[in-house]
């Protein structure tokens, strides 16, 4: 299915993309082990996962540790991005304990959803973070070991992927082949898997997904002493190809203006995250409960300004909203089957503003009306 959509039109690849795509087709779809490793492999193997381990956590630790290796590599691209819309995750998560989502789910909805959130979140790091300590060690050591990649379970096309970064060091090819990645590693471990499509996929709350605000990325700037919103709206969630082309949107978003990039970064670095949206809006969002019982009664915001006298809206830090969750192991298996997502890597130079903040304005009136009519239709009854 998702092969079907290069079949027209099908950009030219580039001199490195043929070369990947050569050693692409080499694969089956399995992992390759190499039949013996050696005792400071194993070492290093057992280093790499008890670091991710203890910075896979929870949104917080995960989110800080894409930005600390962003700032130690900053060829690496992904991190930053992983970074940004990892942030995004933490919000979402508190989302369902703020101030509207707590009144529009049922605690069960909102334990599935954040269930949901969470895992996808720890599958990410989990897959993506030890590829990042690979490279750094192969820089470390001056040898590349990306060939112990299929003894952390990561797939088969990274492994050819990595190689040639180590090579041609294409920022963007390696960006956009972690994103696809990733979003296919996700696929069957989440989008696909039996418990989300019951409990989350199926609600008639994330068929509202738009409604409930859950489908804005957005990224924070200050400029010209003024705090900015870009970012990139998701439709249609569960397709991965859409959930790609965002990454290729976001991705836009991010590097294709270097001043703004240069701003996000600087802003990423000044406001540590804690998953309250209070870290880019405190003049809207409080992690402090400022709403007595029997409030939201009638619309306090109009254009992202309250009005005078209203209380800011509930954004909980996420160590107080959630709980850590202990984890099962990451379902095995490689999921790259077809050399053909290359195309996927193919550099289409698109630009994006980023125009994100007058829909996300509006989301949030949404969000406060709903809340406040339900409130009502149960004091009726």
């Amino acid at each position: 299915m998702l092969l079907k959509i290069f079949q027209q039109n099908k950009p030219p690849l580039s001199e490195t993309l043929i070369h990947i795509k050569k050693d692409l087709k080499k694969k089956n779809g399995t992992l390759n082990f190499k039949t013996e490793l050696s005792p400071e492999e194993k070492s290093l193997i057992q280093k790499i996962n008890d670091r991710t381990r203890l910075l896979n956590k929870n949104n917080i630790t995960r989110t800080k540790a894409y930005l600390d290796f962003y700032n130690r590599f900053p060829e690496i691209h992904w991190a930053f991005l992983g970074h940004m819309v990892s942030r995004n995750g933490g919000w979402n998560m508190t989302d369902l304990k703020g101030s509207f989502l707590k009144r529009l789910l049922s605690r069960k909805e909102a334990d599935s959803f954040f269930s949901f959130l969470e895992r996808g979140n720890w599958l990410i790091f989990q897959d993506a973070y030890p590829q990042f300590l690979i490279y750094e060690e192969s820089l470390k050591r001056g040898r590349n070991l990306f060939h112990l990649l299929p003894h952390l379970n990561i797939s088969s096309f990274m492994e050819t992927i990595w190689n040639h970064f180590l090579y041609n060091h294409d920022p963007y090819i390696l960006t956009m082949a972690l994103v696809v990645n990733e979003q296919s590693y996700l696929e069957e471990r989440v989008l696909k898997h039996p418990a989300y499509k019951k409990n989350v996929f199926e609600t008639l709350e994330f068929m509202l997904q738009d409604f409930l605000s859950m489908n804005h990325i957005l990224f924070p700037f200050m400029e010209n002493g003024k705090l900015k919103l870009v970012g990139q709206t998701l439709h249609h969630f569960e397709s991965l190809h859409e959930r790609i082309l965002l990454g290729k949107r976001l991705y836009a978003v991010l590097f294709s203006h270097k001043e703004r990039h240069i701003f996000v970064k600087n802003w990423a670095n000044e406001h540590p995250h804690t998953g309250s949206r209070k870290d880019y809006w405190p003049h809207i969002f409080n992690d402090i409960n400022e709403g007595a019982p029997g409030t939201l009664l009638k619309p306090s915001i109009k254009s992202c300004q309250h009005a005078p006298g209203a209380s800011k809206f509930y954004s909980p830090r996420l160590e107080f909203a959630w709980k850590n969750r202990v984890h099962p192991p990451a379902e095995p298996g490689d999921w790259f089957k077809d050399w053909k997502v290359i195309q996927y890597l193919v550099e289409t130079n698109e630009k994006f503003d980023g125009e994100i903040e007058n829909d996300y304005c509006k989301t949030l009136e949404r969000l406060e009306l709903a809340a406040i009519t339900k409130k009502a239709i149960f004091l009726r009854d």
